[in-house]
């Protein structure tokens, strides 16, 4: 008889074991009030957004001699600056929700976010990383708008001091977050491992690949597809 394999003796734990993993496990709901906070924070920059829009239409409406491209530009790139940072809340609350507190049933609704299927903390932080950026660029467009005279003792525009080492600083704190975000994406793709077909990874199942017929020498005539269209199924899959 061949021998049995040994099986790991199972080791009984206390109730209070249990216990205490039960109430580590449900303190993750402490941090729902912290996303619930961060809605209404979101209903703030609705209101911020609303009025900065009103502002623009009045300088339009009101002041049209004396306004230029210049600062209607100015004044949309606030509005996409505050859009921006709307689209990181959102983010950050699904996706911090749904990666730390609990998954979120939307399963099939025609709204549900594309990245929210394969939602995890490494995708988060790429996605968080690159929102930045785009808020980072949004201020140093609007820098470069506001300095394109300025010379080396600087500019005053709209009540702000601009200066030449200022302005670079900025640019190496972009050119920062733009790295930061860069290594935090090559981090998470070494972190990935060469799954198998039908293996769920990250919470999306990988694809089978298709079956290759057989050639048409291996069965009767009319039956399998020639050889030309195999070759072509193969030429296809490499």
């Amino acid at each position: 008889m061949p021998p049995q394999p040994r099986t790991a003796r199972p080791y009984p734990t206390s109730t209070w074991t249990n216990g205490i993993g039960y109430l580590i496990f449900f303190s993750r709901w402490l941090q729902a009030p912290l996303y619930l906070g961060l809605i209404v924070a979101q209903a703030i920059y609705v209101v911020v957004f609303m009025i900065e829009l009103w502002h623009l239409a009045q300088e339009v409406f009101l002041h049209t001699a004396d306004i230029t491209e210049a600062n209607i530009m100015l004044m949309v790139l606030g509005l996409i600056d505050v859009v921006m940072i709307a689209n990181l809340l959102i983010m950050v609350i699904i996706g911090g929700y749904e990666t730390f507190v609990s998954k979120i049933k939307v399963d099939g609704h025609p709204d549900q976010p594309e990245w929210l299927s394969h939602v995890n903390a490494n995708v988060l932080k790429v996605k968080l990383a690159m929102a930045i950026i785009g808020i980072s660029s949004i201020h140093l467009l609007k820098t470069f708008i506001e300095v394109g005279g300025m010379t080396e003792s600087g500019t005053t525009e709209n009540g702000e001091k601009y200066t030449p080492t200022g302005v670079m600083w900025q640019v190496i704190i972009h050119v920062v977050f733009i790295l930061s975000a860069l290594a935090l994406a090559w981090i998470d793709r070494m972190s990935y491992h060469r799954v198998a077909p039908g293996e769920t990874h990250d919470g999306v199942v990988v694809p089978l690949p298709p079956v290759l017929p057989s050639r048409a020498s291996d069965s009767g005539s009319g039956i399998r597809p020639s050889d030309d269209q195999y070759d072509a199924l193969l030429s296809s899959r490499d």
